[in-house]
């Protein structure tokens, strides 16, 4: 099994800047890929952000050249840092593991509680 804890979720103005972190505890393959999803009000959940445990990136349109993922897998926690937000950025943000077997392949995807991220003026 493995644990995820989100943190760092708060109200912020249309331009600021917001740092999520994610806390993993468990049995964490050493091949695995953990990620960022958001869900507003009435929406589906979406992808934010991913990146393995090598450190390759992948980021939603939306969010590009504003947000960056970060990973300390000595420490096993993952960071959004969330630069020029709208308000549009308003959602649930979650957190995401996928311990891989050697291809990529997933054998268990895990979840964490999400936490709440509000820009309004």
């Amino acid at each position: 099994q493995v644990q995820l804890v989100e943190s760092g979720g708060g109200l912020v103005q249309p331009g600021g800047s917001l740092r999520l972190s994610c806390a993993a505890s468990g049995s964490i393959f050493s091949i695995n890929r953990m990620g960022w999803y958001r869900q507003a009000p009435g929406k589906q959940r979406e992808l934010v952000a991913t990146i393995t445990s090598g450190g390759s990136t992948n980021y939603a349109d939306s969010v590009k050249g504003r947000f960056t993922v970060s990973r300390d897998n000595a420490k096993n926690t993952m960071d959004l840092q969330m630069n020029v937000l709208k308000p549009e950025d308003t959602a649930v943000y979650y957190c995401n593991l996928n311990n891989q077997d050697y291809r990529g392949g997933n054998y268990a995807s895990y979840w964490g509680q999400g936490t709440q991220v509000t820009v309004s003026s």
